[in-house]
């Protein structure tokens, strides 16, 4: 699982950085601000995750139980939740994906809480 959650991390890291790069050079002159900045927070979100994730990984030896394997895979949902929905209300201007943004963000949450769980656990 750990290298598992080492490559996902990496891809989530990588994609962040050229969604960034997408968001500030294509879209710029696109979208409307207040679209631009959501795309924005998902990707800064995406990445705060994806080192999350990565440090999941590293500790992952260290604190093998359930409760970290469950954190990695939470946050990964949450992240692929969070941020995809604020991708796809940026771009596809589809305002009622905006409902599906507050559950990534409620596994962004469970997945700290699970890692802080596990960490007190061991």
């Amino acid at each position: 699982m750990q290298k598992t959650f080492l490559l996902l991390g990496a891809f989530l890291a990588f994609t962040a950085v050229a969604a960034g790069a997408f968001g500030a050079h294509a879209l710029k002159q696109k979208l409307q601000p207040d679209m631009l900045n959501a795309f924005e927070v998902g990707v800064r979100y995406q990445m705060y995750h994806a080192l999350g994730l990565i440090l999941i990984a590293v500790l992952y030896s260290s604190y093998h139980n359930g409760l970290m394997l469950a954190s990695g895979w939470t946050l990964v949902a949450g992240t692929c939740i969070f941020s995809g929905s604020l991708y796809a209300l940026a771009i596809l201007g589809i305002r009622s994906l905006g409902v599906i943004t507050p559950i990534g963000g409620v596994f962004l949450l469970i997945g700290w809480v699970l890692f802080a769980w596990a960490v007190a656990k061991s």
